[in-house]
């Protein structure tokens, strides 16, 4: 590799941030006028004796200054962003680059069918890559002798599934992809042998995958254990262990190592930061490559080259030293041309994750990253280091602790039957429940145990250790999962991530106070954005109540039409729609992904937003214990024609549909009784600000209107929701002194 040949470029989108940047002084200015007016209000009596109560206008300027802190931190992310190329031809030959982990993580084969994850396992095997310097591990939390005979079935079908790939330069390696309908996939090969080859196979994946359902139909588990108490279960799955598995006499297989770690219900697990410090450590004594691939059980590798690609950036001279992870982007297979749900992510990893890598990196983002091992390890690995002293921060692991020095070492696994059995007893012990005990893991070394939000604080860790990251995206994916396709499982999602965030935030790992740190302070607002996003359920639920209650109460909280002030909330209404359309537009999207957009942030921040700080205050304080609902990965036909069609399915519980109902009704009738006060005192002028905040939610949120009033089908809210909503809106109007007629 010479020196004139750079393995990656790095492009800065000039445009863009010329854009960005004025557009930020602009708004900021505008924010500040508005400051002032809301400000005066206080030092002016003429305002307070006018009519206007000190509270709500309170409660308004207080909600407008949230926002405007929010938006201020959301600029970070935006400030500098830039895209990278790699050339991965540049690198050097397979014998000379260094082997990689994949880990994948899944937990429970109802909810994670075992097919599907099968398919990422054997994607993961088929990566363009030296197969002998590829390890691929299967983390089964729910310890399923359904998802161990998986492992076993798929092993058989990897046998020729792999050379088939490799021999005719396949791209789409996940054979579900691959052999379904819509794939084509065979490039230039029409030959009788490609053909012929092709069919078998085809009839090998169609045995596989009845071998994998029929173990799940007949399964009579008598051992006793349970998804939550189970002893650790390792196992390499391959037919020989005497001697390297060779296929025709010249291809190899990966290894591939099923690992389901012991848990029971008197040990914390610490979720899946504990399977991945498990299999940190297990791999640790196996294989013990230098980098890992972490994947989630339905992120299937798309395009075979991602591990060369990580590469590029790994084996820079320029970066190699401090970098600590590649990050490529979610992207889903099944997101509809509608993608009401926003599942496309579209600001996150189309324009938010490339500002971050202008920065020093992105946010370690749970799936689809290329990790250096060494990173997790902290400061504590030093040639010079004490084997007793490392013994305190690792655990006591003899075999353990000399892999702490020996990266690339022998796959001793397959050297002989007796150093294999001893090697499984030592990896068996540290997937033990206690293991951690008494040790630094998940503490300081490893993923950090602190949250559910385990990915970003330990990102957030590394970067204040002065770790670096890029992040990479091309026209093809690199991997594909599949995205939640209905509003229960999203809502669930978000009040996960959201509680998680939070609760990094609201804790000693604060963005803003934490130290010491070698992150600069832009950085550090954008992990800040991230942290307290949700907060943003707060000015929300307060500018869809405070501004309708007023109205029918004819209340102005905003300057008449024909005041110079108006001018301020038209300049910052108009510069935040506008700046959304143009991010929508310049990133592929269209008008309708900006209203789709608009409603489903509605949706998530009065709702699971709300939820989710809740839950992290809550833990916060002692009164609930960390939980981790799994992701729903079964398709359900009903509800995916539903969303297939771009219907909006409701079914979902009655915590999340009470607050959307309540405020829609409440909405409808300040509307209404606005309309009422305009046609009969005449105040359009005083009161239009607030008609149009009320008439602009209802005109977003037209599909819960739809939900609630004009739709039957199953998907629909039920009519019990409405009128509970409504009671509740009735009562409390009632209680603050507005009558039903207002």
């Amino acid at each position: 590799m010479e020196d004139s040949q750079p393995l990656h470029l790095c492009h800065v989108h000039k445009p863009f941030l010329i854009i960005h940047r004025s557009h930020t002084i602009l708004h900021s200015i505008a924010i500040a006028f508005l400051i002032h007016y809301r400000a005066s209000f206080f030092f002016h009596n003429e305002i307070g004796t006018g009519g206007v109560p000190t509270l709500p206008w309170l409660l308004v300027f207080v909600s407008e200054l949230l926002l405007s802190f929010i938006w201020l931190l959301d600029q970070a992310l935006r400030w500098r962003p830039i895209s990278r190329t790699v050339f991965t031809e540049r690198l050097p030959e397979d014998d000379k680059l260094p082997s990689i982990d994949v880990f994948i993580f899944t937990a429970d084969p109802d909810s994670e069918p075992t097919l599907l994850v099968m398919n990422t396992v054997l994607s993961a095997m088929a990566l363009d890559y030296p197969p002998n310097k590829l390890h691929v591990y299967l983390s089964d939390d729910g310890g399923s002798p359904v998802t161990l005979n998986g492992m076993r079935e798929a092993w058989r079908f990897a046998k020729y599934w792999i050379p088939f790939c490799r021999k005719f330069r396949i791209q789409k390696r996940c054979p579900e992809v691959y052999f379904s309908k819509s794939a084509d996939d065979d490039g230039d090969f029409s030959s009788s042998e490609f053909l012929e080859e092709k069919e078998k196979l085809k009839e090998k994946y169609q045995e596989f995958k009845e071998h994998v359902k029929r173990f799940k139909g007949t399964l009579a588990d008598t051992s006793g254990s349970t998804s939550r108490d189970h002893p650790s279960v390792i196992e390499v799955i391959q037919e020989n262990l005497n001697e390297e598995v060779k296929l025709e006499g010249r291809a190899i297989l990966p290894l591939l190592v099923y690992v389901s770690r012991e848990k029971r219900s008197s040990h914390p697990h610490h979720f899946k930061a504990g399977a991945i410090n498990v299999l940190l450590r297990v791999s640790g004594v196996i294989s013990n490559s230098p980098y890992i691939l972490s994947l989630d059980c339905d992120m299937y590798c798309n395009d075979p080259t991602s591990a060369r690609q990580a590469m590029c950036f790994h084996l820079d001279p320029n970066i190699s030293s401090s970098l600590a992870f590649v990050q490529f982007p979610q992207r889903f297979h099944n997101v509809s041309r509608h993608d009401i749900y926003d599942r496309n992510l579209r600001s996150t990893f189309s324009l938010v994750w490339h500002g971050l890598d202008g920065l020093g990196g992105p946010v370690l983002s749970g799936t689809g990253f290329y990790l250096k091992r060494k990173s997790l390890y902290g400061n504590f690995v030093q040639e010079e280091a004490d084997p007793m002293e490392l013994k305190k921060v690792f655990g006591p692991s003899n075999e353990f602790i000399k892999s702490l020095h020996q990266y690339n070492q022998p796959n001793a696994i397959t050297c002989s039957r007796d150093s294999s059995n001893t090697l499984l007893e030592d990896a068996k012990f540290l997937a033990s429940s206690t293991y951690g005990n008494q040790t630094k893991w998940g503490q300081e070394v490893g993923f950090l145990h602190y949250s559910v939000a385990e990915d970003y604080l330990t990102g957030f860790i590394l970067h204040c250790k002065g770790w670096t990251s890029v992040y990479h995206r091309s026209s093809i994916p690199q991997f594909l999962g599949s995205a939640v396709t209905n509003l229960n499982d999203l809502l669930t999602q978000v009040t996960r991530s959201s509680s998680g965030l939070l609760e990094v935030g609201i804790s000693k790992f604060c963005p803003f106070i934490y130290g010491p740190s070698k992150m600069n302070f832009l950085l550090r607002m954008c992990y800040g954005n991230l942290s307290f996003f949700s907060l943003y359920f707060l000015p929300l639920w307060c500018l869809a109540t405070i501004p309708q209650l007023c109205l029918v109460k004819g209340i102005s909280l905003y300057p008449e039409v024909t005041s110079s002030s108006f001018i301020i909330f038209l300049v910052i209404f108009t510069s935040s729609i506008a700046k959304h359309l143009y991010e929508v537009f310049t990133t592929g999207g269209s008008f309708h992904t900006w209203i789709y957009e608009q409603r489903i942030w509605m949706i998530r921040s009065i709702s699971s937003n709300a939820y989710g700080c809740l839950d992290a205050f809550m833990k916060r304080i002692g009164m609930r214990e960390a939980s981790f609902l799994l992701t729903n990965k079964v398709e359900d036909d009903e509800r995916s024609k539903l969303y297939e069609k771009g219907i909006y399915d409701f079914r979902t519980s009655t915590m999340f549909l009470l607050p959307m109902a309540a405020l829609i009704i409440l909405n409808l009738m300040s509307f209404f009784g606005g309309i009422l006060g305009v046609i009969f005192v005449g105040n359009l002028d005083k009161m239009f600000v607030q008609v149009f905040i009320s008439l602009y939610i209802l005109v977003i949120n037209y599909p819960i209107i739809e939900g609630m009033v004009i739709r039957e089908d199953k998907g629909s809210i039920p009519l019990s929701i409405t009128l509970w909503s409504a009671t509740f809106v009735l009562v409390f109007l009632s209680i603050i002194g507005i009558p039903f007629f207002f």
